[in-house]
């Protein structure tokens, strides 16, 4: 399943101190949204990436906008056999209001191809997440789940464009960033398939509390060899 806990290097990459204090009268502060902080570099004002069907771009999820779209991709028997999130609304939900709450470490997206949100993505920081604990994480390692949310788009090669163009994407934004990673489950050959044909190379197998996967990654300095 997903990144739900943190890994073992929970430092930030700045120092945070003790917010203001409030004016008397004043109006409480509004905390900003996880996905326009600085873990990921700003996700939420990241531009679109160019792909052969179109403009595609990754949407920070908005529980009361997106919910049920996400539900139901979740209860397709396809995804359900992998992610293990089908269920009430209230099963999907859960699992994104632990991210949504969190520091911004890993942020669910939607991902919006030419103007139709189509696919569900959760862009995260892999060396704050529990999987630094299962690979020789490097700061800054950059991870990526997706689920294609309609039948229709899968096994006709537009995963590998998006694969690649996201890809492309956290490297051009996160400059710190020397690698993106994925954690597909092995059984998934489809998902493997999708990644080695985007330019992530196969590391190892490594055994996580919920599934065996094939540790994927996209080096940066391989990225003018594509």
């Amino acid at each position: 399943m997903p990144p739900t806990e943190p890994g073992p290097a929970t430092v930030p990459d700045a120092p945070l101190g003790d917010p203001p204090a409030a004016r008397p009268g004043a109006a409480p502060p509004v905390a900003p949204s996880p996905a326009a902080g600085p873990l990921l570099d700003d996700l939420a004002g990241w531009p679109p990436a160019d792909t052969p069907a179109g403009p595609f771009a990754l949407v920070p999820v908005e529980l009361d906008r997106d919910l049920d779209r996400i539900t139901g991709w979740m209860n397709d028997p396809a995804v359900a056999a992998f992610w293990e999130l089908a269920g009430p609304p209230e099963t999907t939900a859960a699992h994104l209001r632990a991210q949504l709450g969190g520091d911004g470490r890993s942020v669910p997206c939607l991902g919006v191809l030419d103007g139709v949100p189509m696919s569900y993505w959760e862009i995260y920081r892999a060396d704050l997440d529990r999987v630094a604990r299962y690979y020789p994480a490097r700061p800054h390692d950059t991870g990526i789940h997706l689920l294609l949310g309609a039948g229709a788009d899968r096994g006709r090669g537009l995963g590998t464009a998006l694969l690649r163009a996201t890809a492309d994407l956290v490297l051009d934004r996160r400059p710190r960033c020397g690698r993106v990673i994925a954690e597909p489950d092995l059984r998934n050959s489809p998902s493997v398939a999708a990644f080695l044909s985007a330019g992530f190379r196969y590391d190892e197998e490594i055994q996580l509390p919920e599934k065996r996967a094939a540790l994927m990654i996209r080096d940066r300095g391989h990225r003018h060899l594509l």
